[in-house]
């Protein structure tokens, strides 16, 4: 458990990135520690990411994600998005609105699962326009340290 000030400091930061209306009135925070950069924060309302000093919504939550822009890769940048590779432009097949440093869901063309949060390294404009490059920083995927983790907590 972490203190009321602290958790209300995550709160605040969450607040500033996040979509309006997505950052739910969080008590306290129970923290766990998975590596030196990476950690799950988890309360009754909601789980979250923090990976180095970014705050991302944890992947197994879908309900939470909803509210966020996302960007579809093709069925060949799959096995490297969940293996933790930046996502490239020429992998988007479909853009949501965002801007640079918005938080961003990557799906998969087939399916539309989510299989990871980032951070967008350039507006959606913009990277619509560009022919290669990175366009969303992978700070959270499915199986990552942080997934496996989150299950041996052992809460849903």
């Amino acid at each position: 458990m972490i203190s009321k000030s602290e958790t209300s400091d995550i709160v605040d930061r969450m607040a500033a990135k996040w979509p309006a209306g997505t950052v739910p009135k969080v008590k306290t925070f129970r923290v766990y520690e998975v590596d030196a950069d990476k950690k799950i924060l988890i309360s009754d309302e909601f789980t979250a990411v923090q990976v180095k000093d970014e705050i991302v919504p944890f992947l197994g939550r879908p309900e939470s994600l909803a509210h966020f822009p996302t960007v579809t890769v093709d069925m060949g940048a799959v096995k490297f998005v969940c293996n933790g590779a930046k996502v490239l432009r020429p992998g988007i097949v479909e853009f949501g609105q965002f801007k640079k440093g918005d938080i961003v869901v990557v799906k998969d063309q087939s399916h539309g699962k989510m299989l990871a949060v980032g951070m967008a390294l350039e507006d959606s404009e913009s990277a619509k326009a560009m022919a290669k490059g990175y366009v969303v920083d992978n700070l959270h995927y499915i199986s990552d340290k942080i997934w496996e983790a989150h299950k041996e907590i052992g809460h849903s």
